[in-house]
This record gives C-alpha cells, structure tokens and sequence, in this order.
C-alpha cells in the first residue's frame, strides 16, 4: 500500500483515478471468483440442466460416465417418476406422480426441498436455468421455483396438460401444451409472450437453435416457428402423431413419429433429407453424437444409423418396447426398456455388445424426513451494491492522492 500511495503522489487527480479504478477492478476479478459478488454458478461439463442435456436437445454430455451398476443412493417418492432429472450446482432436480417438484443432494440424496403442485408431474421434466427451476404439471401450469429454496416464483395457467418439458433462453420459456398450444412467457415475471396453435395436441419438448423453436405435434407435423413471434417458419407433415422431441444438429432436424420412421428434416427449410422405417412407433427422442442418431422404438429395439445419411449402423433387441431416450456420455449410450433394464452401449463400428446390461433393483433407501417449507438460503450482497463500494473506494483513493499533491505544492510554495 505504501508503494501505491508513492506512485499516486506523483500522479495528476486524473491519473490518480484511472490508477485507482484499476486497482479495485483488480480486486475486483479477485472476488468475483471467490464468489463474493454472488454470481449463479456457470453450467458445468457434469451438468445435465434440461431434458435431452441442451437447448438442441443434443442427448450428449462431454462429461464422464459411471463403468458399473454401483448405487450409490435412492430416494422414494410417493409416485411414479416419469420426470428425467435435471442436474446442476451438486443438486437433482426432478418430478413425480405424487404432485411434487424435488431438489435432492446430487452426492447423497438428502431432500433439499420439495414444492407441491396441483396435480401429478407425467413427463415434464424441469430447466434450470439461472437460479431458477421450470417445470410443467397436469394442473396445466407451468412453474418457476426459486432453485435454492423451492419458492414459487410464479406460474401460467393453460387450457390442458403440460406433459412438455420447457426449453429456455434469452429471457423466454418455451413449453407446449395439450390444448394444442406452443407458448412462449417471460422466464422472470410468467406474462405470455406469444403462442402459437397447432392442430392437436402438443406433448413433445421445443429445441430451441439460431433463433428458432422446434417442436411436434400429435397432428403429425413437426414445426419450425420464429423463437421472437411465434411467426410459422415452416412445418413437415409425417404419417401419424409426433411424440418425439426433435433434436438439432448441424443444421438437420431429427425427430421420430409414430408412422414407425425416423426423420432428417433441413432446419432452415424443412425439406426431407433422409427417414428411416423402424418395425413400430416410436416415442423416444433421439440423442445425436459423433455423427450417428441414437433413437428406441416399440419395436424394442435400440438404432444406430448415420446422422447424414441415415444409413443402419446397428441395432440392438432389448425384451420389450422402448419409449425411453438416450443419453450419449463419455464414449456410452445409455437407454432403458419396458423390460425394466438399463442398457449401456459402447461405440464401435460394428454390432455393439452391452456393457454390461443394468438390471433395475431396489436399492437400500435413505431414511429422510421431507422438509417442504425450508429456511432460505443466507443472501449474498448483490453486485451492484458492492460495484457502488468498489467505485467509492476508487473515488476515495484518488481524493486522498489530490490532498497529497495539493499539500507537497503548499509546501513548495513556502520554502
């Protein structure tokens, strides 16, 4: 500090500022990433926070993958869980039949908190996305929870189920409803936006890419709308009902129906640029990684084909239907079946052999008491407070160096 003090005696007011301010944005940077400014942590390479991992619904996470059916914890609602888990910041956060949204500890299981809706959680899966949690429920609402402690933030009321899972970005929730209806509201306050009507019944999940929402409709189309308006871009009618969620990558569209095909639809344009007939319908999302489609069908099958072809790489015959999506991690592709198996895949060329096939059986269960109204969480000074102080502090300092200056030229003045 002495050293700094010397400098700024030999400096204009000005210079003395500027010296200042660069100083405390060096402090600045420093606290920052000590968290003192509170900032939401960043999405991590482990983190999986929405259904399908992305906005693209990509299916595919850079992260690391477990080697063995180890389990490691399980925690027991008191409904089916049909909601995929989001996973963000060491915490889980998921849906069940029971009514309720959960946040559990990623490392050991303990509830965090739980929100009670008015209905049951189907296949909506929550987005957590800065500090938030959005969720939809058969209540026909969609949620935001504050992601730390559980509170209702707000929620939006449709004409039907909200079995979609939301996609968000740019401020703006995407989500689909059974009352035919695509909706886009404000992520902070829940005010409609737009919405869009499609023909029947809207299940599936919006990929959201460049500006456009993706989404099917179980009057057999799929739909390329304006993420700013809702304005329709271009949509493609397949044979039967779209339950799939599309995934895009690359400038493609892939997305399965229940005419039994996988589709390779041009994002821009919707032109066909391949389809693929599988044995059944298909109700699984596809996961596109490494240039292949991963995809199930009723079939029971698990594919493999080329992502710009669509050319059959494999197959794989689990004992029963799959409606399940897959997950693409770490060099594995991981589906499940009606069978009631888990199935991880490696990645070769050829006809894959399972490694290994992961039986589904109870796992001991964590004795937990639910907490549904828990303390909040200590607040951390928000950022524009403690900016106030640091650009005092600079003031201050180059105060301090203007009486410095102005005393040493009195003292000149007198000698």
């Amino acid at each position: 500090m002495e050293r700094l003090f010397t400098l700024l005696k030999s400096c204009s007011y000005r210079r003395s500022i500027v010296i200042g301010l660069v100083v405390v944005l060096a402090f600045s940077f420093l606290f920052a990433d000590l968290g003192v400014f509170g900032a939401n942590p960043a999405v991590g390479d482990s983190d999986w926070a929405m259904f399908l991992h992305d906005l693209s619904h990509s299916g595919s996470s850079p992260s690391t993958a477990p080697n063995t059916n180890n389990t490691l914890w399980s925690y027991t609602t008191s409904g089916k869980v049909e909601s995929s888990p989001a996973v963000v910041g060491g915490k889980v956060y998921t849906g069940s039949g029971d009514r309720k949204v959960y946040c559990l500890n990623a490392t050991t299981g303990a509830l965090i908190w739980s929100y009670t809706t008015g209905d049951f959680i189907a296949f909506s899966s929550p987005a957590v996305v800065d500090g938030k949690v959005y969720i939809g429920s058969t209540d026909n609402k969609t949620y935001c929870l504050n992601a730390d402690t559980g509170a209702l933030i707000w929620s939006y009321t449709t004409d039907g189920y909200v079995i979609s899972s939301p996609a968000v970005v740019g401020g703006k929730v995407y989500v689909g409803s059974n009352d035919f209806n695509v909706y886009c509201l404000n992520a902070t306050t829940g005010a409609l936006i737009w919405n869009y009507t499609t023909g029947f019944i809207v299940e599936p999940s919006p990929a959201v890419v460049d500006g456009k929402v993706y989404i099917g409709s179980f009057d057999g189309k799929v739909y390329c709308l304006n993420a700013d308006t809702g304005a329709l871009i271009w949509s493609y009618t397949t044979g039967n009902a779209v339950e799939s969620s599309p995934a895009v990558v690359g400038g493609k569209v892939y997305v399965g129906s229940n005419d039994y095909n996988v589709y390779c639809l041009n994002a821009d344009t919707g032109a066909l640029i391949w389809s693929y007939t599988t044995g059944n319908i298909i109700y699984s999302s596809p996961a596109v990684a490494g240039g292949k489609v991963y995809i199930g069908s009723w079939d029971n099958k698990t594919y493999c084909l080329d992502a710009a072809t669509g050319a059959f790489i494999w197959s794989y015959t689990t004992g029963n239907s799959i409606s399940s999506s897959p997950a693409v991690v770490d060099g594995k592709v991981y589906i499940g079946s009606f069978d009631g198996k888990v199935y991880c895949f490696g990645l070769p060329d050829s006809t894959p052999t399972p490694i290994p096939t992961l039986t589904l059986t109870p796992a001991p269960t964590i004795a937990l008491t639910p907490t549904t109204n828990p303390s909040p969480s200590p607040t951390i000074p928000e950022f524009p407070q403690t900016a106030v102080l640091l650009v005092l502090m600079a003031v201050l300092i180059g105060m301090a160096a203007l009486i410095t200056q102005q005393h040493h030229k009195k003292q000149r003045s007198i000698s």
